[in-house]
């Protein structure tokens, strides 16, 4: 029996079909659809683009074509797919991110026209956690941003940024988008720190949420602070508002290299789950 298969661009009359296959994997998803509930699938309004892979015309795999590249619950041929129309296309996008397996074909794929890669990050593990742990409390100094601290934020925001990947988000425009997001996570509740006589010792955001999973994101401690604990009692702190306040499974992911980072993340409730990787140009 034979079957037809397509891929192209969602349109937004499809969104309940792809707010089905998200909410299948919540956890994995949070990312991509914490934006499309805000946004919807205009290109426009969501940053991107949302392609569907179909098989005997029902939408069966997501790949969201934005600042990143996101294979959504993508079979090996929805990837294939995808992987076509990405090279058709041109690299648009900063990066390739998502679960281990199906961004690990989804780059093979591309390499040949699209690499070298920047960085290769083949082995994030995925952590999540449903309660805090009892084991850990919470640094009663960690608390919402308010919205006239931006200024004071941006500095370590920066530095975990160009910690994390390698180069600042102060290239090109000068920060402005970077400092537009910053202020969209202080404005909407999500960022949390600690701060000492104007300086910021520990600081983390919840980037992604939706009502049944956010990721946290941003987690930093400035240099002359570390070895202290501030990781842990902060991260504690932010799962707390996180749990109470936005959704009832946590997440987030690491680098397999950071063992002191999976170690503190442990302590405070994490596991590990999954697998996700990343593919930085």
């Amino acid at each position: 029996m034979l079957t037809q298969t397509t891929t192209r661009v969602l349109d937004p009359s499809e969104l309940p079909a792809a707010l089905a296959i998200l909410e299948s994997q919540p956890v994995d998803n949070a990312f991509v659809m914490s934006r499309v509930q805000v946004a919807g699938l205009d290109p426009w309004r969501l940053g991107g683009e949302m392609w569907g892979w179909y098989a005997d015309g029902r939408l069966r795999s997501l790949c969201y074509s934005g600042a990143n590249l996101v294979p959504i619950c993508a079979t090996p041929e929805a990837i294939r797919g995808f992987a076509d129309r990405a090279r058709r296309a041109g690299r648009r996008c900063s990066s390739i991110v998502g679960p281990a397996g199906p961004t690990a074909q989804l780059w093979r794929l591309l390499e040949p026209s699209w690499g070298p890669a920047r960085e290769v990050r083949p082995n994030q593990p995925l952590m999540v956690t449903e309660s805090p742990s009892a084991e850990v409390v919470p640094d009663p100094l960690v608390r919402r941003i308010r919205k006239d601290e931006v200024a004071v934020l941006m500095p370590a925001c920066v530095a975990m940024f160009t910690e994390e990947v390698g180069i600042s988000p102060l290239a090109g425009d000068g920060g402005l988008l970077y400092q537009a997001r910053v202020a969209e996570l202080i404005g909407t509740g999500r960022s949390f720190a600690r701060i000492e006589d104007g300086k910021v010792v520990f600081k983390a955001e919840i980037g992604a949420a939706t009502s049944r999973a956010c990721q946290i994101q941003g987690v930093w401690v400035a240099p002359e602070f570390r070895g202290r604990g501030h990781s842990e009692t902060g991260m504690a702190a932010v799962l707390r508002y996180a749990l109470a306040d936005v959704a009832p499974i946590v997440s987030l992911y690491v680098n397999d290299y950071n063992t002191a980072a999976r170690r503190a993340y442990s302590r405070v409730g994490f596991r590990e789950t999954g697998t996700f990787m990343s593919v930085l140009f």
